[in-house]
């Protein structure tokens, strides 16, 4: 399976994430979304800087490209401090992570990507740093070991995870605020499109009005941005994603004006359709469909069909095709629902009546 899916929601490579480093919001008030997570943000951070402490420790964890690293930035920028941003693989040793939080200033954010995948030993220092703020750190081995605390400046760690199950309980007790992202409503994503075609220079998306527009030129740029904004599978980081694929075409294409067809043109270059499915999701869905009948059928088996690694499917593309109701986890296997079958234009066999135990 090609790696890099233009709707996935990972970020693809580091220039990616440099280019939605300019697109994130460095305020409370400017990001959109998550309103239950962005009150409870508010008034912590209210509170701790009324009485001149550091932000409580966070957790945040949901699928990826929701904002969790924006969120940490947005934390820093309101207690006006600064972030460091590492990830849970990269912090293999103990001395790796002495050496960041020694460096931490008082009330500075640490973010922790990942966090489920810390080394278990890096862990168990990562304990008494939250809690006590210090660490102990062993000089010397043998008869000569002694150990040395170190004093840290009061700082906020905030962890990320996709998969929150596989934190450990004792970390998961050490956050004093723990929630999890949802995907995003078309409205929020309409909202976030406007203020990245806007940070974009994209003239007419920008000045795209919610309400009814006076002029046709706005409202085709209000409509393409509705479009992109159905196909993104709820996530920012692939509206903005499409939303740049979306301006490359217009400026060579259409010179710079965007509409709702220079919308589809484009995104159906990219091979993705009116629900923001590409075309390993159709072809995943295909294969279920036709070769076996709609299902059910074992997950290996599709791999096998589809010359695909099963663990890759079933973590990048069955996501999505779930939520939107399109495929069915029964016990015996994978099933194409009717809604799935019918956006393929399939006919799915008549299912066998039930035999009745006492006719």
């Amino acid at each position: 399976m090609a790696t890099e899916r233009i709707i996935s929601a990972t970020a693809r490579d580091p220039q990616e994430e440099q280019f939605n480093y300019t697109l994130r919001p460095q305020r409370l008030d400017e990001y959109v979304g998550q309103p239950k997570l962005i009150e409870k943000l508010r008034i912590t951070i209210d509170a701790v800087k009324q009485r001149g402490e550091a932000m409580e420790h966070v957790l945040l964890h949901g699928p990826p490209g929701l904002g969790k690293t924006t969120l940490a930035h947005v934390i820093a920028n309101e207690m006006g401090t600064h972030v460091v941003v590492t990830s849970g693989p990269a912090l293999t040793r103990p001395t790796d992570l002495v050496g960041t939080l020694t460096k931490l200033k008082a009330g500075d954010v640490l973010f922790i990507d990942e966090i489920h995948r810390l080394n278990p030993v890096v862990e168990e220092y990562i304990y008494p740093a939250m809690e006590d703020f210090k660490i102990d750190v062993t000089v010397d081995s043998g008869m000569h070991a002694k150990t040395i605390t170190l004093p840290l400046e009061p700082f906020c760690l905030i962890g990320a995870t996709t998969r929150a199950g596989l934190l450990s309980g004792p970390m998961r007790s050490r956050f004093g605020i723990t929630h999890s992202l949802d995907f995003y409503s078309q409205k929020d994503l309409l909202s976030i499109l406007r203020r990245s075609a806007s940070l974009m220079n994209m003239a007419d998306l920008s000045q795209a009005d919610q309400a009814p527009t006076r002029s046709s030129t706005s409202s085709d740029a209000l409509n393409g941005l509705r479009s992109i904004a159905t196909r993104c599978r709820g996530t920012p980081r692939v509206a903005n994603r499409l939303l740049r694929r979306v301006r490359d075409f217009a400026q060579v294409k259409a010179n710079c004006r965007v509409s709702i067809d220079i919308v589809d043109r484009s995104l159906q270059l990219e091979g993705i359709d009116d629900l923001g499915l590409d075309e390993i999701d159709r072809k995943y869905l295909a294969v279920i469909g036709r070769v076996y009948q709609g299902g059910p059928v074992g997950l290996e088996a599709v791999a096998a069909t589809m010359g695909e690694d099963s663990g890759t499917l079933e973590e990048m593309v069955e996501p999505y095709l779930l939520q939107i109701g399109f495929l069915a986890r029964t016990r015996k296997g994978r099933q194409l629902t009717r809604n799935g079958a019918e956006h393929l234009e399939l006919d799915l066999p008549a299912a066998e009546p039930t035999p009745q135990m006492f006719p």
